[in-house]
């Protein structure tokens, strides 16, 4: 593997540069490893196209994920399990078809809003989280606490912002299908792993990842909470590494 560019902000974030997403899947994937071999046995997991490298290295390796337990970030509110662009789907298809898991939670769409909540609360403080892989939207969205969602949220319903649709009206065959909400686990939530890696590719993720790691801490920029953790891991390419 081509070597990458690492260094550490004042903050104390683990900043990566590789080359490209193919190499931070790989480097992501030598994390998880790493964190198993150390005893982990609860993955917190994020869906969309910036983590299918790392699934795809985890797929086709030769760990055994059978003893192991996922809790993933987020599911659409509206959509079924089976539906061709649900988070249970592309987790199923991605991952868990080829590598099975013990136990595999995600949010249900269709669920009841407070009794989802209730439920996912404490399938997190059960399972507490050894190591959570994590995506970032262009509004530096983390999960789906986008920009003024509290640090101190749990498990909850987010509104879905007009950026967030549109970065995600590619998967649905008009904009009017995206759902508008989405069921997240909460900035609070994801604060309680033990370890953080979180993944971005291109240019488009520049200036969140930029304000990310160089911005003020503040629940308009929903990761710059990250710089609080003292366990983060950013792997990027040099696009969206670009402002830094």
């Amino acid at each position: 593997m081509t070597s990458a560019r690492q260094f550490k902000t004042k903050h104390g974030l683990n900043v990566i540069v590789v080359e490209n997403k193919e190499q931070g899947g790989k480097k992501a994937f030598e994390l998880i490893k790493e964190a198993m071999q150390s005893g982990a046995k609860v993955l917190g997991l994020a869906t969309g196209s910036t983590p299918e490298t790392l699934y795809k290295e985890m797929r086709e390796s030769e760990l055994d994920y059978s003893d192991m337990i996922s809790i993933n970030l987020d599911e659409y509110v509206g959509l079924p399990a089976d539906h061709p662009q649900s988070y249970h789907t592309f987790m199923e298809e991605n991952l868990f078809s080829s590598k099975p898991f013990k136990k595999t939670f995600i949010p249900d769409g269709l669920g009841d809003e407070q009794e989802e909540i209730k439920r996912y609360n404490k399938i997190i403080e059960e399972y507490p989280i050894d190591l959570q892989i994590l995506g970032i939207g262009t509004n530096a969205h983390i999960g789906f606490n986008e920009p003024g969602t509290s640090f101190l949220q749990e498990t909850h319903m987010e509104e879905l912002t007009d950026a967030t649709i549109e970065a995600n009206k590619r998967y649905f065959e008009s904009e009017e299908e995206v759902p508008k909400y989405a069921f997240s686990m909460g900035i609070k939530s994801i604060l309680s792993a033990k370890q953080i890696v979180l993944m971005a590719y291109g240019e488009e993720k520049s200036e969140a990842i930029d304000q990310m790691i160089n911005g003020s801490i503040t629940e308009q920029v929903p990761a710059s909470v990250l710089q609080t953790h003292d366990n983060v891991t950013i792997l990027i390419d040099e696009a969206a590494a670009s402002r830094l």
